[in-house]
């Protein structure tokens, strides 16, 4: 497995809708626990958590070439053409 840095840098949406929902809870639950509990690390994982949640974009998935978002992995199918059978 292979870290892509070039595709990392374009800054791609690649966290889905749903996705984007859970990172942002908890990444606000983290924030309020460490706010009570002092606790630096957590402090920094919710802080994380609450920025790919609302930027839409995680480097982390950029490097290893993960798309968690539904639009930009579906493509629209063409419908077939079948006017030849109809003659």
């Amino acid at each position: 497995m292979s870290f892509d840095f070039k595709r990392m840098l374009k800054f791609e949406h690649n966290v889905g809708e749903k996705e984007k929902k859970y990172r942002l809870y908890a990444g606000a639950a983290l924030l309020v626990i460490a706010v009570f509990t002092a606790q630096i690390a957590l402090l920094l994982v919710g802080l994380v958590l609450v920025a790919t949640g609302f930027s839409g974009w995680c480097p982390a998935y950029s490097g290893m070439n993960k798309n968690t978002c539904t639009a930009a992995s579906e493509t629209p199918e063409a419908p077939a053409d079948d006017s030849s059978t109809n003659s």
